[in-house]
């Protein structure tokens, strides 16, 4: 653990304000980055989010749940980011009940564009709805899984990048990657109360 995330450990554990303020100093920018590709650009949401991420982590930390020995202290941001995440959602149920209403109209092949057998015209890529229902969809995902597609297919970082990121293979990355989306297609009919199956789908680099 490196000397600033020592600092802001102990005195989150003290309940130092100052602490706090280290904290969002170190990790706000990011955050708030990673919560507008959770739930989407609207600053509203985003400022309101990002806020309760950080009252609930200066609560957990003040309660001593940080625990360096299992993981940094990013990492349990981004859990805390996930639940508070995850709660709005619950919340605004009726931006996704319409998304999935959106879904079941459309024309063509929705399940072949979800396969990746064809392409989805660009007015569905670009449609707000989709987005919800990919940002719905990230969130049901293990972490790992969450973090991997972000960072493949929303980042567009290369997979050599990745395995080098991860202290790992190309190869593991690859496979890795064949399982995040199996389990992103499975999670996506869920969300969209299709209980069809989704046919073999090609791969996707």
């Amino acid at each position: 653990m490196d000397k600033l995330t020592d600092q802001i450990s102990a005195g989150l554990q003290r309940g130092s304000r100052r602490a706090w303020s280290k904290l969002y100093e170190a990790y706000s920018e990011r955050l708030w980055r990673e919560v507008v590709r959770l739930v989407g650009p609207n600053a509203a949401d985003v400022a309101d989010i990002v806020h309760e991420i950080f009252l609930a982590a200066a609560k957990s930390g003040s309660a001593g749940t940080f625990d360096p020995d299992r993981g940094s202290l990013w990492m349990w941001l981004m859990g805390i980011t996930r639940r508070q995440v995850a709660l709005r959602f619950r919340r605004d149920r009726s931006q996704q009940e319409n998304a999935r209403r959106w879904w079941a109209t459309l024309d063509g092949t929705p399940r072949d564009w979800l396969a990746g057998s064809c392409d989805a015209p660009d007015c569905v890529l670009e449609s707000k709805e989709l987005a919800s229902l990919v940002r719905a969809t990230l969130l049901e995902l293990p972490a790992h899984y969450q973090a991997l597609l972000t960072s493949r297919y929303l980042d567009g970082v290369a997979i050599d990048l990745i395995a080098r990121q991860t202290t790992s293979t190309h190869e593991a990355v690859r496979a890795k990657l064949m399982r995040a989306r199996a389990a992103f297609r499975e999670a996506f009919l869920r969300q969209t109360h299709d209980d069809s199956k989704v046919p073999g789908s090609r791969a996707h680099e």
